[in-house]
């Protein structure tokens, strides 16, 4: 009786998962189906854009013309100003002072235009992305639904204590708390922050622009500009983090590749990646735990080392996996308790968890070295 009560109890999670999973994929699909509308409509407008450029770009030209010829007719005017009126000295002034304030106006506008019809293109090679996204995910949902529909009602044939189902439970609640907990606090510590900074200094602009002048204000806002960049790059490095779909597709060495690419671009650091020995898929344990810690070595160097090179060099042999972040930063005493090393604790937890070893050579105003070593056996027995 407790055995098919527990069954049943199973049956009931397992329905409550689908029902959560068909939920997702639909609100992906709506997702994916906003995106194309938007998408669409953005197409449009840029368009638009390019053609309100290209006929600023034409009236600009012929009006700088005319300006050119006005001013032409103005050094005449001045040098055999005798045989002119005043009245006619005065026209020639302010006809070519007029020119050449509509010729900056015009400048200006076509400059806004340039920068609408750019942040237009940014746009929709963002939405690309997310429709791309959208339709990975989508397919990866239908394969889970298959899965929970189908494999997964054989869970309760190899479930039979009740306490196991409980942990079994529990620990899937715990690591989704822990992952919230995570997430959260990055959220809060990152782009939440950076957002209410923006809207501080949006009020500032204002004022700058009311109060002060137009240099002033515009200063400001290219430096508002900026902000709302890294924000956008702190909300993708998070998205990012959660899991990197290269790491299932490629492998290792293409996404830490990509990954040091992006982090170099995006903070002006020279950032080397170099692979030695063999490039062969590994068992994914160990692709997953080397690109983590790769990931916090080298967020670590960005973020405190103020450095200026980076070096990340990976080696794959048969028996062994090392890897050395090494940068020529500031440095630190490895000997004192560090605030908030909570990066490194969990380096050293997850490299234990390998039986391997970690090492972290440092010295003021001599840079960091971190070196890892995890034995292993080459393996292409990976799961896509």
């Amino acid at each position: 009786m407790s055995q098919k009560l527990e069954d049943t109890a199973l049956d009931y999670v397992i329905d409550e998962m689908i029902d959560v999973v068909q939920n997702s994929k639909d609100e992906i699909f709506n997702i994916g189906e906003e995106a194309r509308d938007e998408f669409e409509r953005l197409q449009q407008e840029l368009n638009e854009t390019r053609e309100d450029v290209i006929r600023h770009i034409n009236a600009g030209d012929e009006l700088e013309q005319k300006v050119r010829y006005s001013r032409q007719r103005l050094s005449e005017v001045s040098k055999e100003f005798d045989r002119y009126s005043e009245t006619e000295i005065r026209e020639v002034y302010e006809k070519t002072h007029a020119m050449q304030t509509e010729l900056a106006i015009a400048r200006q506008e076509e400059k806004a235009l340039r920068d609408k019809r750019d942040e237009l293109e940014r746009r929709l090679n963002t939405l690309d992305q997310t429709i791309e996204r959208a339709e990975g995910l989508a397919g990866k949902i239908s394969v889970i639904l298959t899965y929970l529909n189908d494999d997964f009602r054989q869970v309760n044939e190899m479930i039979i204590e009740a306490k196991e189902k409980q942990e079994f439970g529990l620990k899937i609640i715990e690591a989704q708390e822990d992952e919230r907990r995570k997430i959260s606090r990055e959220i809060h510590d990152g782009p939440a922050q950076m957002l209410a900074n923006i809207l501080l200094r949006s009020d500032l602009v204002d004022r700058t622009f009311r109060e002060g002048t137009y240099e002033d204000a515009l200063c400001e806002m290219k430096s508002i500009r900026k902000m709302i960049r890294s924000s956008l790059y702190e909300v993708r490095r998070i998205i990012y983090d959660l899991r990197p779909m290269a790491l299932d597709d490629l492998g290792l060495i293409p996404t830490i590749k990509k990954y040091v690419a992006t982090v170099s671009d995006y903070n002006d650091i020279d950032i080397e990646f170099i692979p030695l020995g063999k490039e062969e898929r590994l068992q994914q344990k160990y692709e997953i735990a080397f690109f983590r810690l790769m990931q916090e070595a080298l967020q670590n160097a960005v973020k405190h080392a103020e450095a200026s090179l980076i070096k990340v060099k990976l080696e794959i042999t048969e028996s062994v996996i090392s890897m050395t972040i090494k940068d020529d930063g500031k440095g630190f005493d490895p000997g004192l308790k560090q605030d908030k090393s909570f990066g490194l604790i969990g380096m050293r937890e997850r490299v234990e968890m390998l039986n391997g070893k970690l090492e972290i050579n440092s010295e003021i105003g001599k840079g960091t070295a971190i070196m890892i070593k995890v034995p292993s056996s080459v393996s292409k027995d990976f799961v896509f």
